[in-house]
């Protein structure tokens, strides 16, 4: 097992929850976390660890985002007009990675990573393979003509557990999507409930 696929699943055992809704996660099995303690009596939780929770649960589901560029995130959601939780949201789901994701272009957050760093991918036509690229309003993300055909991308349009969201407008024929708009918080078809509220409290505090 690589190291990305037992973190990702040591987070949904950490989380005693199923982050990505993927039918392969332990969670499916016990709920427990990891490790020899993991079966015993949760104790409750502070209001620091229920903030602190909601963050890692928050920028875990995007893959292998740093503390800094999370924080980065947050302090430019910070800077723009309205609810700071819900710019958090717009600004982490128009990531390309998040898009390739969202699209089903890819089966999971983890390989859309890897995706677009491999330059498999069109922004406007023109090759992008920056992960945190921010895709605006009106962008056309595609697959590149070569990597279309790719068995990454067949099992991913196939998965039945996963819906393209309403601000995507996508054609599997084409592998292409367009960007319509920013998402606000129940747009986005998280599995598991987030809290951005929350994330925004831990960084006011900290």
């Amino acid at each position: 097992m690589t190291k990305r696929t037992s973190a990702k699943y040591k987070l949904d055992r950490r989380m005693g929850e199923n982050i990505w809704g993927r039918p392969k996660s332990p969670v499916n099995r016990r709920e427990y976390g990891p490790g020899q303690h993991g079966q015993r009596r949760k104790g409750k939780l502070s209001d620091f660890g229920i903030q602190l929770r909601a963050k890692q649960k928050l920028k875990g589901y995007y893959g292998d985002l740093t503390e800094k560029q999370f924080r980065r995130t947050y302090a430019e959601a910070e800077r723009l007009k309205g609810d700071t939780s819900e710019n958090l949201i717009g600004l982490l789901e128009s990531r390309l990675d998040a898009i390739v994701y969202r699209a089903k272009f890819v089966p999971t957050v983890f390989a859309a990573r890897q995706f677009v760093n491999h330059g498999h991918v069109l922004v406007n036509g023109k090759r992008v393979n920056i992960p945190s690229y921010r895709v605006k309003e009106g962008d056309v993300v595609e697959v590149r003509e070569k990597s279309k055909q790719m068995g990454l991308c067949l099992e991913a349009i196939s998965l039945p557990e996963r819906d393209v969201p309403e601000y995507l407008d996508t054609d599997h024929s084409k592998m292409t999507t367009k960007f319509i708009r920013k998402p606000a918080l129940g747009d986005v078809p998280y599995p598991v409930q987030m809290e951005p509220n929350l994330v925004v409290e831990f960084y006011a505090k900290n």
